[in-house]
């Protein structure tokens, strides 16, 4: 079973530290349960799989309308999470986690929470989210944003051309942040 913790830097970000079940066969650890948050009525109706090469970084992405659920199956990510929720105490908040094969955790990220990764090794990320694909509900801030308090730990990752786009904080108008 997952010890489920709760972030002490951005409100309603979870983290589930996962049990591994290792032998010389390989590991069996369970990833997922809907029950290990409890305080959000949801239904998982899509997962998507991204394979990256060693330093690429992939965000910063925000929704008004989608939960996330993360896990790296193999490899090592360091994931970032800016909140950039009109409404929540910990507006501004920034944080760093790394996890993959060194550190089995699963990371739920609530709507208006920024995420983004920086692909330590090549790595695959699972995520389990709770709409369907929606291009009107993808929104992007600047990786690199000083405003931000980002530590990527990278200083020329690898970029989509949406990703190097992606405006400052401070250019986006209020009413296109989450509330």
């Amino acid at each position: 079973m997952a010890e489920i913790v709760e972030s002490k830097i951005i409100a309603g970000i979870k983290f589930a530290r996962l049990q591994v079940w290792a032998d010389d066969r390989g590991r069996f650890l369970e990833t997922f349960r809907k029950e290990w948050f409890p305080e959000r009525s949801w239904e998982i109706v899509q997962t998507n799989c991204s394979h990256s090469k060693a330093n690429v970084l992939r965000g910063l992405h925000y929704h008004h309308r989608q939960v996330d659920y993360w896990f790296v199956p193999c490899g090592m990510i360091r994931v970032a999470l800016v909140d950039l929720r009109r409404s929540s105490p910990s507006r501004g908040a920034s944080q760093t986690v790394e996890i993959g094969d060194d550190n089995p955790m699963g990371i739920f990220i609530p709507v208006g929470v920024a995420h983004g990764f920086v692909a330590l090794t090549d790595a695959t990320l699972t995520y389990l989210v709770d709409n369907y694909y929606d291009g009107s509900d993808e929104h992007g801030v600047a990786w690199n944003d000083p405003a931000l308090g980002v530590d990527w730990g990278v200083s020329a990752p690898i970029l989509s051309p949406r990703d190097r786009q992606n405006p400052l904080l401070k250019d986006i108008p209020a009413d296109r942040l989450p509330h």
